[in-house]
């Protein structure tokens, strides 16, 4: 998941001593962040229209057809993931705006700018991400 791979093309922000949580340096650090993956989704998602249409055969050979079918159903089932991914980031560009952005959905407190830049997307902090995790095992059950 290119989520995944931000901490390669991004520096970590290291905040300054008395840096507000937040600050407008932080928040840009992170706008940053989330506006590059956003675009790097969409280009992924163009990219792959364009190739599907580009090599759209139609084989003769039923194993063939059969393979080119479940590499387009791979193919959209990614994509489909990231659709749902730059849902995500629009929210978290949105949250940045209305000054909610690193903010616990569930409690309030603090997320952390490590969490934050290992999962730009994330509403939760630690604690009550892993609470909700629990609470999902045990209904699994």
């Amino acid at each position: 998941m290119p989520e995944e791979n931000l901490h390669k093309q991004f520096a970590p922000y290291d905040p300054a001593a008395g840096e507000e949580y937040m600050s407008e340096k932080q928040t840009a650090h992170f706008r940053e962040i989330l506006s590059s993956l956003k675009a790097e989704l969409v280009g992924d998602i163009e990219r792959t229209v364009h190739t599907m249409q580009d090599e759209a055969t139609v084989f003769a050979d039923p194993n063939d057809r059969a393979s080119q079918e479940s590499d387009i159903a791979l193919e959209l089932r990614n994509r489909d993931r990231e659709r749902k991914l730059i849902k995500k980031i629009d929210e978290a560009l949105q949250r940045l705006e209305e000054g909610e952005y690193g903010y616990c959905d569930s409690c309030g407190v603090e997320i952390g700018l490590k969490r934050l830049e290992a999962r730009p997307t994330a509403t939760l902090c630690i604690d009550c991400k892993t609470l909700e995790e629990m609470r999902e095992r045990q209904m699994a059950k």
